[in-house]
């Protein structure tokens, strides 16, 4: 089954975005899934309901820390791992921002989801399902180009 088809079928058992998308490659990189989902629970609707940087996204950011994170050091702050992680966060970030305009949930649903009256109009208009299923697909695609590269 394709990454963007797992994604989706997370999102629509009611996982939230960053969930969909780190679950779905988390047993690439010897992530269990509750684990997986319990870690990015807290980054759905721009981090705990910020609506800051796109869960979506930053479950990506997740996955390619996963790939490439720095494990071990030499005291040094950053290194080939760090570097390499903070670039392709980086242009994975603007890709998707080129995409759809904006890496900031608030920007891209247009709500702020932390206003249960906002939120409420955000569930009516079937938002969760079309944007933020958009924004899965787009975070995945992107991502999965990265992880080639």
């Amino acid at each position: 089954m394709k990454k963007t088809e797992l994604a989706a079928q997370y999102h629509q058992r009611g996982y939230g975005c960053a969930q969909a998308v780190l679950a779905s490659f988390a047993p690439d990189y010897g992530l269990e899934e509750t684990l997986a989902l319990r870690i990015a629970t807290g980054f759905g609707s721009g981090m705990g309901r910020m609506c800051q940087v796109c869960g979506a996204l930053t479950g990506a950011f997740m996955v390619i820390g996963l790939k490439h994170g720095k494990v071990l050091t030499d005291g040094k702050p950053y290194g080939p791992n760090t570097e390499t992680t903070y670039r392709l966060v980086a242009e994975l970030a603007e890709k998707f921002k080129q995409r759809n305009g904006s890496i900031i949930c608030r920007e891209l649903i247009g709500y702020d989801l932390n206003d249960p009256q906002q939120r409420a109009h955000v569930v009516e208009l079937g938002l969760f399902k079309t944007l933020c299923g958009k924004c899965i697909q787009d975070a995945v695609e992107l991502l999965e180009e990265t992880l080639a590269e």
